[in-house]
């Protein structure tokens, strides 16, 4: 069995395509696993989806900040901004399966003794409990009341975790946390207007996983969310986003899992979009 893990697609259905082959991709033999933002701003998000559906149980994904955004699109809780590119996946004859299917995955997973989220992980939390707190998350989103939830997601406030929070706050630091956070002061208080590389941190914040005494430093944890950070190799960290839809690379990364060795396998993408 080959297992493979895969940045963020967002709607680049060819690359997705052309990667597999190269990487030779079985499904009834091997496993990937998807760093979340499947879908928008590249052309075809319907076609993402369906393919990642037809491959059943060898598939496992984290949502991502763009998967929970076609969501809130398609129920009418968030607008549809002048950057996506939803309208295929929104028409398509069989969009309710699709987002039936996107809304039912995890917000962070853990496999093969690696931790699995879109973005980051604040520094007080262990992988134990952002494994937890993603499965508060999960929970209303698989719940009657997803729609009523989505309408409250957006905002940055509160910007840093309390145990004592509860309701719509405490869901939304969940969900910034695990779907938006680039740097973060070394408490944990996340800032979100910086996109840039990691060279680029905000005075007083750092990457998120530079923070000092960060639980999850134990064992690794991969991500995508941040195109301007590219592939990025750490003992304890894999950042997996390396731009496709803005006209960089669809990167996989191949596991070693007997001899503990990794292999960065990528195609190129045809997407050219200004990144925002």
């Amino acid at each position: 069995m080959a297992v493979y893990l895969i940045g963020d697609i967002q709607g680049c259905d060819a690359p997705l395509e052309r990667l597999l082959r190269k990487v030779d991709f079985s499904p009834s033999r091997d496993a990937l696993f998807l760093l979340g933002d499947l879908v928008n701003r590249g052309p075809d998000s319907a076609s993402v989806l369906r393919r990642l559906m037809a491959l059943g149980n060898s598939v496992h994904c984290v949502l991502g900040n763009h998967d929970l955004h076609a969501l809130a699109v398609a129920t009418g809780a968030r607008q549809s901004s002048r950057m996506d590119t939803l309208q295929g996946l929104l028409q398509a004859p069989d969009r309710d399966a699709l987002l039936d299917w996107l809304r039912h995955q995890p917000m962070a997973l853990h496999a093969h003794g690696m931790l699995m989220v879109h973005a980051g992980v604040l520094p007080q939390w262990t992988s134990e409990q952002t494994l937890r707190l993603a499965a508060e998350v999960e929970a209303v989103l698989q719940s009657k009341n997803w729609q009523a939830f989505l309408k409250e997601m957006y905002g940055n406030q509160p910007a840093a975790w309390d145990d004592s929070l509860t309701g719509m706050d405490r869901l939304r630091v969940i969900v910034n946390a695990l779907t938006r956070l680039r740097f973060c002061t070394p408490e944990g208080v996340m800032e979100f207007e910086t996109k840039d590389s990691a060279l680029a941190a905000p005075e007083g914040c750092m990457p998120w996983f530079d923070a000092p005494r960060r639980q999850t430093a134990d064992r690794v944890v991969a991500f995508g969310h941040w195109s301007t950070l590219g592939w990025l190799g750490r003992t304890d960290v894999w950042a997996l986003d390396s731009g496709c839809v803005w006209g960089g690379c669809l990167s996989a990364l191949a596991l070693d899992l007997a001899h503990q060795q990794h292999t960065l396998i990528q195609v190129q993408c045809e997407q050219a979009q200004t990144p925002g």
